[in-house]
């Protein structure tokens, strides 16, 4: 009782922090035949598990919102798994299994300080049979992943085109992209985009980078808390799409050819120096 008084704000603040960052990094690593250990590591549901369970989603349990969060990730990340998808190999319903597992070990791993060493280890049991010991790597993001990280860092500065001119020119350049681009070219460069993205066991990664770009874009203003000028939304989402798709691009660059590659990649240089100019 006396760790449940001491709130937790922020992640940095959580005493199992280095657990935490450890599985919330394998997820998206998690291979197919990674899943269906998950789904066979005896994931069972009783009373206890469902108390212990209960406990550790309980709405004052730390951090619960990052908790959720965290969930709608996975749900997003493992949705083609669930789908059976044409290109996935594992039965949705040992993916859904080892979802449950997966869900099981981050609310156990946020809720470590509240929940008994006996509770802990019941929710963990699952993930803890597949990796016994805490991994600590960043998603895959190719071999240009220096790139793909300075897309998705760029993009936040483009919430103050508000009232930052040059946020703005570059949000108009991007735009004059997004309408003016061969669609159909565009759209049979992201179709190979993907595939390679099948091939290399990096599609899971693809949604968690076009996930990053929509986070980035979308938010707020910290100066003017989000208030500008009514705009179009469509305008938003496409520039929004592009920037998701130009990330994306990067991603596989080592298995596009010269042209599909240069298809998806003709907005990076609109975009990256708003980068440099917003520090």
């Amino acid at each position: 009782m006396i760790l449940r008084a001491r709130r937790i704000e922020r992640l940095e603040e959580h005493p199992n922090l280095r657990g935490i960052l450890g599985i919330l990094a394998q997820l998206v690593h998690t291979t197919d035949a990674e899943l269906g250990s998950l789904a066979a590591a005896a994931w069972r549901n009783s009373g206890y598990l469902a108390a212990a369970r209960d406990k550790a989603l309980a709405p004052d349990s730390p951090l619960i919102v990052e908790v959720l969060a965290a969930f709608d990730a996975l749900s997003a990340i493992y949705a083609d798994d669930l789908a059976g998808a044409d290109y996935v190999t594992v039965e949705p319903s040992v993916a859904a299994t080892a979802l449950r597992a997966m869900r099981d070990a981050v609310a156990a791993s946020y809720a470590r300080p509240i929940l008994g060493r006996a509770e802990y280890a019941a929710l963990m049991r699952p993930w803890r049979a597949v990796y016994p010991r805490a991994r600590s790597h960043e998603p895959d993001l190719g071999p240009a992943a220096a790139d793909v990280k300075r897309v998705l860092a760029a993009l936040p500065v483009l919430a103050g085109r508000c009232h930052d001119p040059d946020s703005l020119e570059v949000f108009d350049g991007l735009l004059v992209s997004a309408l003016t681009r061969d669609d159909s070219a565009h759209q049979q460069a992201m179709d190979a985009a993907f595939a390679s993205a099948v091939v290399t066991g990096r599609r899971r990664v693809w949604t968690l980078v076009r996930r990053s770009a929509a986070e980035g874009f979308w938010r707020l203003c910290p100066d003017c808390r989000g208030k500008r000028a009514a705009t179009d939304s469509s305008e938003d989402h496409r520039v929004m799409e592009l920037c998701a798709d130009l990330a994306c691009a990067l991603l596989v660059e080592d298995l596009l050819d010269s042209s599909q590659f240069t298809q998806l990649t003709r907005p990076l240089h609109t975009l990256i120096p708003l980068q440099h100019r917003g520090g």
